[in-house]
């Protein structure tokens, strides 16, 4: 779901408006020298800021304000009201701000005001700030690490290693608009080519990290060189789960993780009419709506009964079933792959399906062999605390890898968020030159399929009971995840402002 900028509508607001027209907490678009603006008043302030938000363009009139800012209501994106700062991801560009003047009982938007810069080196307690910072990952928290550091100003050097061959990119997207055929490519990556040397981040992608000295503080490379580090941020993500049946090297057999991958699977479509999917997860059957959307058709074979059943309840799985197959995807749930042939795949039902092309999206795996070779705490997951260190200090883990004390439950989880490890990111990299911000951003995902996307906050791993609010057949829905008389997750169809509401509620009771 990309966003496209409309025509700007509402009052001209360099010719004012009524204090009437904008009543306390109240919000109001209108248009200052061809742009779409944003009014917000709360009590006497007034602030102005780009009406739509830098993500995915979504429209901020619909968002919810809070004590921090006005968050978008597609993705949750926080933003300072008073300078147009992203606070949070997924938003990662800050907004636009005008001036604004009362007279009397009107309210005029003047100039677009200059982005204010943080001073450098203001990057907490004098004498903290690291010298070099290695980051290991190019996936979105890495990524949003090297960000954060440069956007406060860390002056110090910071070293990216990626084993990928391209620069970080928006990976939910290669299982949805991108693979749909609806978002062109250069929309995929998180920044221009040019923003790494611009910023001073020694990017080295294709790049593979061979192991950590704790002892000497370096990260050694495949090659044996040799990276010293002041702090260490562990971003190594997850990776796909393959298949080991028979047949399944073969060069119409893919797993979906990198550009690379989605290049190779779009080349594919153009001659496959047949398509397999192997797995009823998120990304499985968002790939199947985008195969879907290229023409190609698609049988989904899973084991379970239900699709999704285990993280969104047995009513929701049903609907997202009979969503695809409204939608042309053939089902074939508890069953497995048990060989793939050149051309199709037999099922261990005996079933043959004729299969061109075959996605693998039976799981992921967090890649946690560096830490647990460097004698760090690990635990299906590397074990960090509230500021995401790990049990070495100086070493710190963000991302699909961390295992996290979560307020909101009162556990120690793990999820494989591309928001949760945007922030999570961030987080670490004001850590990591001494802010010491506690990581307490409640979770939050989205999936899209067709034209329904599915918001979740929260973390619910299980649950004593599904509360049902509206219509879920109707794509008008919240259903709360209860366990133990409280609220430990929510997930919307098309009510935005609720689930904005649910996160606001999450954070305020772990407060």
């Amino acid at each position: 779901m990309v966003g496209h900028h409309s025509d700007p509508s509402g009052p001209d607001l360099a010719l004012g408006i009524t204090l009437a027209d904008l009543p306390d907490d109240g919000k109001l678009v209108g248009h200052r020298d061809g742009e779409a603006v944003l009014l917000v008043r709360r009590g006497a302030e007034i602030f102005a800021v780009a009406a739509a938000c830098s993500h995915y363009g979504g429209p901020l009139i619909d968002g919810r304000v809070g004590d921090d800012g006005i968050r978008c209501p597609w993705h949750h994106a926080c933003f300072d009201l008073r300078t147009g700062e992203a606070l949070r991801a997924p938003a990662l560009s800050s907004l636009a701000c005008w001036s604004v003047e009362r007279r009397g009982d009107r309210i005029f938007v003047g100039e677009k005001r200059q982005k204010p810069s943080p001073a450098p080196d203001d990057v907490g307690k004098a004498g903290v700030s690291p010298q070099r910072i290695v980051i290991v990952g190019g996936g979105a928290a890495g990524f949003a690490a090297a960000e954060r550091l440069r956007r406060v100003r860390f002056q110090g050097a910071i070293v990216m290693i990626s084993d990928d061959e391209a620069a970080p990119v928006d990976r939910p997207n290669l299982s949805k608009d991108y693979l749909a055929g609806k978002a062109p490519e250069d929309w995929i990556p998180l920044r221009k080519e040019g923003f790494y040397a611009r910023n001073g981040i020694d990017l080295r992608l294709a790049t593979k990290v061979a192991s950590i000295d704790i002892r000497t503080k370096e990260v050694v490379l495949a090659d044996e060189t040799r990276i010293a580090f002041d702090k260490l941020l562990l971003a190594t993500g997850a990776e796909p789960v393959r298949l080991t049946i028979p047949g399944a090297d073969q060069p119409h057999v893919h797993t979906l993780r990198s550009l690379a991958d989605c290049r190779t699977i779009i080349a594919q479509t153009r001659s496959a009419r047949h398509a397999v999917v192997l797995g009823a997860s998120f990304i499985g059957l968002e790939v199947a709506a985008a195969l879907r959307a290229r023409g190609v058709d698609v049988h989904v074979v899973a084991p379970e009964e239900r699709p999704m059943e285990r993280v969104l309840g047995p009513k929701m799985g049903d609907f997202i079933r009979a969503l695809h197959e409204e939608n042309g995807v053939v089902f074939h749930l508890g069953d497995a792959a048990a060989s793939i042939g050149q051309s199709e795949i037999l099922l261990r039902s005996g079933r043959t399906l004729a299969a061109e092309l075959i996605v693998a999206g039976i799981g992921v795996r967090p890649r946690i062999d560096l830490a647990e070779a460097a004698g760090l705490a690990t635990d299906r997951g590397v074990v960090v605390d509230a500021y995401l260190e790990t049990s070495v200090p100086g070493i710190y883990a963000a991302g699909d890898i961390a295992r996290w004390p979560d307020p909101h439950t009162g556990e120690s989880i793990r999820v494989e968020h591309w928001v949760v490890a945007q922030r999570q990111g961030a987080a670490a990299a004001l850590n990591m030159i001494g802010r010491r911000k506690k990581f307490t951003d409640v979770p939050f995902f989205w999936s899209q399929h067709y034209d329904v996307p599915i918001n979740y906050v929260g973390h619910a791993e299980r649950w004593d009971a599904i509360e049902v609010e509206g219509d879920i057949a109707a794509k008008d829905c919240l259903l709360r995840f209860n366990r133990g008389g409280g609220v430990l997750a929510v997930a919307t169809i098309f009510r935005d402002a609720d689930s904005l509401q649910a996160e606001l509620a999450m954070e305020k009771s772990s407060a």
